[in-house]
């Protein structure tokens, strides 16, 4: 269905662009005065007027529907009780059973306090790269 709407969204959109690039300008804004050109005459200026606002309302309705149908499924969420908060270890877990890795330093650095049994351990510090001209 999404597909199908999209399809018919950018047939509309080209459309559209072609519609407003065939009228004539009115104002000789840009120097060109608008001059004779392939649709002249107050017939076709009603024309491409009318075609304009219908794909212009065609636009509109085609990318709300696609929009409430991306959303039709989604579920509502707060933001507020989105923190990720890791569940308190036991310590009759058995040994083998697989960790789960913390979702942030701090969970990793609380990890590394309760494997220590005292202050959290100083992560170490990434070794330097050597120089490359550096006398050896």
């Amino acid at each position: 269905m999404q597909t199908v709407l999209i399809v018919i969204h950018l047939l509309v959109v080209i459309a559209l662009v072609a519609a407003v690039l065939l009228q004539r300008s009115e104002g000789g804004v840009l120097g060109t005065g608008g001059g004779g050109g392939f649709m002249t005459g107050r017939g076709q200026a009603n024309a491409l007027s009318r075609a304009t606002a219908i794909l212009g309302t065609l636009y509109f309705v085609t990318a709300l529907t696609m929009s409430i149908l991306a959303s039709w499924g989604r579920a509502p969420h707060s933001l507020i009780n989105t923190v990720n908060s890791v569940p308190a270890s036991t310590s009759g877990a058995p040994a083998s059973a697989p960790q789960k890795s913390p979702a942030s330093l701090l969970d990793q650095l609380k990890q590394m306090e309760n494997q220590s049994g005292g202050a959290p351990a100083a992560p170490a510090a990434p070794a330097a790269p050597a120089a490359p001209n550096a006398p050896k």
